[in-house]
């Protein structure tokens, strides 16, 4: 197994980098897109709903259509805007049930969970394009991954080694609150990297600092709000797409719920 996710993440990586400083925003509107219809389909299995060809044709058809909505109306920034927010809202919403559960909220319900997905998977998209249409849009991007994948790594290694006090036993008993720590100690020290690189002001890396701790928060949220349907549905992975790593919605859950915050942090950033 262990050899299976570091062969599929030798793939993944330069991938997920190709596709960041390679591909121009059209086409990287493109490529996310092609990701999030893709991980639609994944979503039905969490929303407890029917699996068959034709309903995952049709969610994603749904999503398709509702991401190139935006895409062509994307000047409309208001819009844009307000459904990053609600998606924001959403993200909140799924603190109050991972904290909550076993107890049963909105979530439980099939239509609410298929609206649940249907706006972020949107929102997400809106997020990556407009981080990648920034100025140094395709840095921001990457600081975006190394905060994710640094959330998830640095809470791994130190969740093995000092791991005890569980973090959120009801939804991911594998969760400890020293290895968030660990994880929480990794982004700041990627992102005062990044920002010593970059020579940004010391006001800029102040704020980014914050932006960083609360996106990988956030992130870490995706992963468990992904594992309360999957619990709740009695999965244990999305999809079997990605040897040793389940489907596509298990590797970008936490970018799901990291990149709205992120990019709207971005926006108000006082200093770039």
């Amino acid at each position: 197994m262990l050899k299976q996710r570091i062969a599929t993440a030798l793939v993944l990586i330069p991938l997920a980098l190709a596709g960041i400083f390679l591909l121009p925003v059209h086409y990287f509107a493109l490529f996310v897109g092609a990701v999030m219809v893709l991980a639609s389909t994944e979503w039905l299995a969490l929303s407890s709903c029917s699996t068959q060809s034709w309903a995952k044709t049709l969610f994603a058809l749904v999503t398709g259509v509702v991401i190139a909505g935006f895409g062509l109306i994307e000047p409309v920034a208001s819009l844009s805007l307000s459904l990053l927010s609600i998606a924001i809202a959403v993200w909140l919403m799924a603190l109050y049930w991972v904290l909550r559960y076993p107890e049963e909220g909105a979530w439980s319900f099939k239509p609410v969970r298929l609206l649940i997905g249907l706006i972020l998977f949107v929102s997400t998209w809106l997020s990556l394009v407009g981080i990648k249409s920034l100025s140094f849009g395709d840095g921001w991007l990457l600081l975006l991954c190394l905060i994710v994948w640094g959330a998830d790594s640095g809470a791994y290694f130190a969740g093995k080694r000092f791991g005890k006090t569980k973090l959120a036993p009801n939804v991911s008993p594998g969760k400890t609150r020293e290895g968030l720590i660990g994880g929480l100690a990794t982004v700041v020290l990627i992102t005062l990297i990044f920002s010593r690189f970059n020579e940004l002001s010391g006001v800029a890396t102040v704020y980014l600092l914050i932006l960083a701790v609360l996106t990988s928060l956030v992130s870490v949220l995706g992963d468990l709000f992904e594992s309360l349907l999957k619990r709740h549905t009695g999965l244990k992975d999305s999809g079997n797409l990605l040897p040793g790593h389940g489907g596509v919605l298990d590797r970008i859950d936490s970018l799901l719920a990291a990149t709205p915050l992120f990019y709207l942090g971005l926006l108000m950033m006082p200093i770039i």
